[in-house]
Formats: C-alpha cells, structure tokens, sequence
C-alpha cells in the first residue's frame, strides 16, 4: 500500500501528486483512495477481523445535539463511538485540542483499537468530524486510517444496515502512538509562520466570520482572520448529498484561492474540525503534509496581542 511516505505518482491537471491503492470507486482519483472509502466498500467489509469503524460525529455548540446520544440510537453495525471532547487535552480550556499521546494510547488499549487496525470514520453529517478523527490519528502516527464518503447521511439513504445500543466489548489491544508533529502547527509556530513570505494559510470557516462581518459561535473572540490567510469555506468542498466533490472541483476551489497545493499548507477555522476538511481534501489532491493549527481561531481569535485581518483575502 502507498502511504502518504510512498512516491506513487498521477497527474491531475498537469501537475504529479502521491497516490494510494485502490479501496474507493471510480468518482475520485487514485490520490483519495487511501483517505476516502465509498458505503459499498465499507458494507462489503463489514466483517473484516482487522477493520474497526468509528463514529466520530460532533456538533457545534450552537447544534444542541447529543452525539453519543445519536450514536445509541443508530450507528453503522459493529462501530464504536469517538468522542472528540472527551479525547482531548484537558489541561487547556481550548476546545477538543489533540491529546497527549499517553492519554490517546490508554484509551485506544481500551476501546481494543491496536497498532495494526484498519480505521473507517464516519459522522452523521457527511463529511464533517470524521475528518477532524482521521487527522488525529495520523497525528498519531497512524497511517491506515480513512473516512466513510457521505457518511451515516449517505449510508442511511442507500438502505444500509444499522443497529442501536452500547457497542460489543472488545478486548484491549496495545496500541504504540508515534506523534507526527509535520502535520500539526502550534500557536508558536503561526506566529513565525505569517512572518514568512508565501505562507500559505487557508482557513475553512464561512465567509461571513471570516471576513468579520459575522459573529463567533464562541464568546469571547474577536471579528477576523489570521493575516495573510486565504478563505475557503468547508461546505464548498461538499456535494448536496454531503460527499466529496470531484477532484478536479477540489483542485479549482484551491486554485480560485491562490493556493498552491504541491507547496506546504495550514489550515484552519474555529476549532480545527473543519480545518481538518480542507486537509483531507489536500490528501486527496496529493498534498498528504498538510498540517492543521489544532488552537485555530478559538486560539487565536481569543488573544487580543495577535494580529487580525478583516475583510476578503488578500
């Protein structure tokens, strides 16, 4: 299998980016098929030993919605629930920031998720928090990991199987986390980051907040953007029907953007979910070093010492 350390190559629209192996249909290039899985694949291998799925559903605090409330009520059969809250660092008041390695292993051993588990997430909304678990694990270090195209949305409209109640207990797995700090940008490292000429920063809230002229769902953070940030909205990146859009949609929306994605990338948004989007998409493009801001403007946003920008991009 090609990881994202493999040198396999295609080219979409003139330009060569790494690729996976086959584990999706026909909709999306071999680049997302280590990343994007279809509902066929997945209920086709529903009894796979070394598969485990994941419900990763998460909601804005605006959303009044209970995930794991949702999840006892009807899930894909056989996954367990990813709780992106409460696996995430406690020491800090910002919210669901990436845990310690410690706490993340101890907690994989115990919902029997080890080293060698072939990871599926999904979400309730299409593609949403899936892709906020499948970048913590490959911060992780962990390099099988993709997410449900269309989500439990499109599961549920094709008439796949579900079930409701507590997953079955599985027994403990060692599971040995090996953080990948190339995909994950700190509040030290934005700030040398917008020093730099050509830095390329995209942020995936909606216009609106973005540019200022609408209000944080968080209290207590300021109008804006990152300076030098460019914008693209997560939504834009989603089909009606909640899945993917082509590739080569994907690789306009960067372009129109002014971003080149054979060059690093950071993204960003209110919290890192939707940041975490706009990574996936750049994997499935080929760009699979994307880093996410993990405080993004939750962080940032609530430091008034930090430079903002109002306002459409630059």
């Amino acid at each position: 299998m090609c990881s994202k350390f493999a040198a396999c190559l295609i080219l979409i629209d003139g330009l060569s980016f790494k690729t996976a192996d086959d584990l999706t249909g026909d909709r999306l290039p071999n680049a997302a098929k280590n990343w994007i899985v279809e509902t066929e694949w997945l209920e086709s291998h529903l009894s796979s030993p070394d598969l485990v799925i994941l419900d990763g559903s998460w909601h804005l605090p605006t959303a009044n919605r209970d995930p794991k409330a949702e999840y006892l009520s009807e899930h894909i059969p056989g996954a367990l629930f990813f709780d992106i809250d409460d696996l995430s660092d406690e020491k800090t008041n910002l919210p669901h920031m990436l845990p310690s390695t410690v706490k993340f292993a101890s907690r994989m051993k115990k919902m029997g998720i080890g080293d060698g588990a072939r990871i599926v997430v999904y979400d309730t909304s299409g593609i949403f928090s899936a892709a906020r678990v499948w970048w913590t694990f490959r911060a992780m270090g962990h390099r099988d990991v993709a997410v449900l195209n269309g989500g439990l949305r499109k599961w549920k409209a094709e008439g796949r199987p579900t079930e409701d109640g507590p997953p079955a207990k599985r027994s403990e797995r060692h599971y040995t986390p090996l953080q990948n700090t190339e995909i994950i940008r700190d509040l030290e490292d934005m700030k040398a980051l917008i020093k730099k000429p050509g830095a390329q920063i995209v942020d995936a809230r909606p216009a609106g907040r973005f540019e200022g002229r609408d209000a944080e769902p968080r209290a207590g953070l300021r109008k804006g953007h990152i300076p030098g940030s460019k914008n693209i909205p997560s939504q834009a990146l989603l089909m009606p029907d909640g899945t993917f859009k082509s590739a080569e949609d994907l690789a306009a929306l960067f372009k129109a953007a002014n971003i080149d994605v054979t060059r690093p990338v950071v993204t960003t948004c209110g919290s890192g979910v939707t940041a975490s989007m706009l990574a996936l998409a750049l994997a499935v493009l080929g760009q699979t070093n994307a880093a996410v801001y993990d405080g993004s403007w939750a962080e940032w946003g609530g430091d008034t010492s930090l430079p903002i920008e109002t306002g459409p991009a630059g």
